[in-house]
């Protein structure tokens, strides 16, 4: 009697486990994308990606400068975390430059700090964060400044190439109607 008791409750928490890890897709779905430069230097980046879904994205939903702090999080302002859900990473596998800066060989946070005429990304030596909130600029291994460009519209958050050029390849971000691009090289 004591044995089957055990059974069933045992029976009853691992089903009820198994149901209540199965909440069905999130609504910003988990995406990657990658690019092989030079002979043999991998750029990596992944990411989770939000829909436009009639908001205003640049300015509102995304603001412009740092984030406010919210209740629960450290209540420093914090940059955008690039995506959504988890923070977005960029990784590669062998030493390169972004936009002319050297960036050595390791997975990064991404994070960016919109403004209207210019948005400053960040690869920060934390990669495993939920978002931005716990960002600390003390561990940046990588700040650059680029100029976002019109681009038409672009409903689901995306991250992409163009310009290859063998060696180097221009990486970007494309959302709503803007696109942030920044240039990567193998050194």
């Amino acid at each position: 009697m004591r044995i089957t008791s055990i059974f069933i409750l045992s029976v009853i928490l691992i089903t009820g486990s198994l149901f209540a890890q199965n909440k069905g897709p999130r609504a910003s779905l988990k995406a990657s994308v990658s690019q092989t430069i030079g002979t043999d230097t991998e750029i990596t980046i992944v990411y989770s990606r939000p829909g436009v879904k009639g908001r205003t994205i640049w300015g509102d939903l995304v603001p412009m400068g740092m984030a406010p702090g919210n209740k629960g999080s450290n209540d420093k302002p914090f940059p955008w975390r690039a995506g959504a859900n988890e923070n977005t990473t960029f990784e590669t596998s062998k030493d390169i430059t972004v936009d002319g800066r050297d960036l050595p060989a390791g997975k990064y946070g991404l994070h960016m700090i919109p403004g209207e005429k210019e948005f400053v990304i960040i690869f920060s030596k934390v990669n495993d964060s939920w978002g931005s909130f716990s960002y600390d600029k003390a561990n940046d291994a990588l700040r650059i400044t680029v100029t976002p460009v019109e681009a038409p519209f672009e409903e689901w958050l995306s991250y992409g190439f163009d310009d290859l050029a063998g060696t180097s390849v221009t990486a970007y971000l494309h959302w709503e109607k803007k696109k942030i691009p920044f240039k990567v090289a193998v050194k």
